[in-house]
């Protein structure tokens, strides 16, 4: 199976002390199926760099994307293949994420597309979340979801489909898109959605 094929996605986050680990799975009607993806963010990095292997053995790198900078307000993500060539770009649209969290996703030859909260509200909510001394520490117990354009056609979306623990429904509209990127987009929005 080619993961360039697959227009449904899971990805699951399990948190343990020091590390996150996330696994990414193919959709078997509804429910997880095979694992094509697995990573593991290492807690309280200065600048951050996730490598994403096709299995929790870690024997064979699929992709991994790296900060350009230390402080990220903006400079982007690279994504690059397990030979160091580049897939493609993210970064965080600092300004308008002060009010909803945007992104921007650059694939060369295909091009930008972006993707907010779906819920604006939400968004809202989630920011005051945030300030509230003690409480916002803990993870924010509401779903929320982005959705991301392409001149206005839809790319992909990403669901968060669990209350309390980080499970994601990756659904995938566009083609064109390097399922890659995806990935990479869809793990960054878990792991480096609070900064």
């Amino acid at each position: 199976m080619s993961l360039q094929n697959v227009q449904v996605l899971h990805v699951h986050q399990k948190v343990t002390f020091m590390i996150n680990r996330y696994e990414v799975f193919v959709d078997d009607n509804g429910e997880p199926g095979e694992l094509v993806g697995f990573a593991e963010q290492k807690k309280f990095k200065i600048k951050e760099r996730i490598t994403i292997y096709t299995d929790s053995s870690k024997s064979q790198v699929l992709f991994e994307f790296n900060a350009r900078k230390a402080l990220d307000l903006g400079s982007g993500y690279d994504v690059t293949d397990a030979n160091g060539r580049s897939i493609g770009l993210f970064r965080k649209n600092f300004a308008k994420s002060l009010l909803r969290s945007t992104w921007h996703l650059e694939q060369p030859g295909w091009g930008e597309s972006t993707g907010a909260e779906r819920n604006k509200w939400l968004a809202g909510i989630r920011r005051l979340w945030q300030w509230i001394p003690i409480v916002g520490e803990a993870p924010f117990p509401m779903r929320y979801h982005f959705d991301f354009t392409k001149n206005g056609a839809p790319v992909f979306s990403v669901d968060k489909k669990t209350w309390i623990r980080d499970h994601y429904l990756v659904r995938i509209q566009d083609p064109g898109v390097d399922r890659r990127l995806v990935v990479a987009q869809a793990v960054a929005l878990d792991a480096l959605q609070s900064r």
